[in-house]
């Protein structure tokens, strides 16, 4: 539907041609934004409704007494399926605290909720399939387990805010809900309207980067440069993608344009993940109570870990 939409605005009604540049990009543009869009509608919605079912403290208070390898387990399960954004983190870091849950399993959730975001996985699975999907979320939590794991060997109990130790969880709770359909309803449109409004001007710079990405550059180029023989390949990618001011949704789209382009699997997967879980936005509200010794450590961890991964997919795929 989508593409048949974008082949009317574009070759029929625009008189573009399929072989230029400057068509196909325009076409890749046209198409995934309304696919994008509609999704993100969809999906926000669903989880919006979901979203009034879970709140940190049931996501704490289920964590909490268990030992210490399955309360790592059942985080990073839950980080991967609950809908909550960087914005989250500061009040489930001081929950966790506040109960008593070791820090690395903690950390091992603030890896896996923003990484394997369940907006951008359904996103990624409707443009890219089920295979590298799977790959995806396979991989984020391996780092998420990991990097919970390695944080915790540094004893990062003394880089905590001291604030922190003093707060209950009371005073970060949020909002009850109104638990009517009615209100759950209203509380689901909410959720659209707020996160389609913070992420639409990330999710067109996305895709334009992906459809000029698609459009202008050589195959044989990006080969030679992000093609699985390329060993600096995966480091680059993380690098820039650290610093990356973006999200997971936003970063669909380059990623689609850089496989259909070429580019390693390994590679492509490690852009994204240093993208969704080294964000410049998570990193900031972290710092809130983190030190940032531990900030640095946090930070240098995952770098390595995604660089491992991408380059055992880039040598087993």
């Amino acid at each position: 539907m989508f593409e048949q939409f974008a082949n009317l605005l574009i070759y029929q009604l625009g008189g573009l041609s399929l072989e230029s540049h400057l068509g196909a990009a325009l076409h890749f543009f046209v198409m995934d934004t309304a696919k994008i869009f509609v999704m993100l509608v969809i999906i926000i919605y669903i989880m919006g409704l979901f979203r009034t079912l879970l709140s940190p403290e049931k996501v704490r208070d289920y964590i909490r007494g268990r030992s210490k390898a399955l309360a790592r387990t059942l985080a990073i399960t839950l980080g991967a399926v609950t809908p909550f954004c960087s914005c989250s983190s500061v009040p489930l870091f001081i929950g966790f605290v506040e109960a008593g849950i070791p820090l690395g399993v903690t950390f091992s959730f603030l890896i896996a909720s923003p990484m394997i975001n369940e907006v951008a996985v359904v996103l990624l699975m409707g443009i890219m399939g089920w295979k590298l999907t799977l790959l995806y979320v396979m991989a984020g939590l391996i780092v998420a387990y990991v990097g919970g794991a390695a944080m915790e060997r540094f004893h990062p109990e003394r880089w905590v805010e001291d604030y922190v130790w003093k707060i209950k969880m009371g005073q970060a709770a949020q909002v009850a809900v109104d638990t009517s359909l009615r209100g759950r309803h209203e509380f689901a449109v909410g959720e659209v309207k707020e996160i389609v409004g913070r992420i639409w001007v990330w999710v067109l710079i996305g895709v334009g980067a992906g459809a000029l990405f698609h459009g202008y550059f050589p195959e044989s180029w990006v080969e030679s440069l992000a093609g699985k023989d390329n060993f600096l390949a995966v480091p680059m990618a993380v690098i820039l993608g650290v610093p990356l001011y973006s999200n997971a949704v936003g970063v669909i789209p380059l990623a689609e344009a850089m496989l259909t382009k070429g580019v390693a699997i390994g590679t492509t997967l490690a852009l994204m993940m240093s993208i969704a879980a080294i964000s410049l936005p998570e990193l900031l509200i972290l710092r809130k109570v983190i030190r940032l010794p531990g900030l640095l450590l946090f930070v240098s961890i995952l770098t390595v870990s995604i660089i491992l991964v991408g380059w055992i997919f880039n040598f087993l795929i």
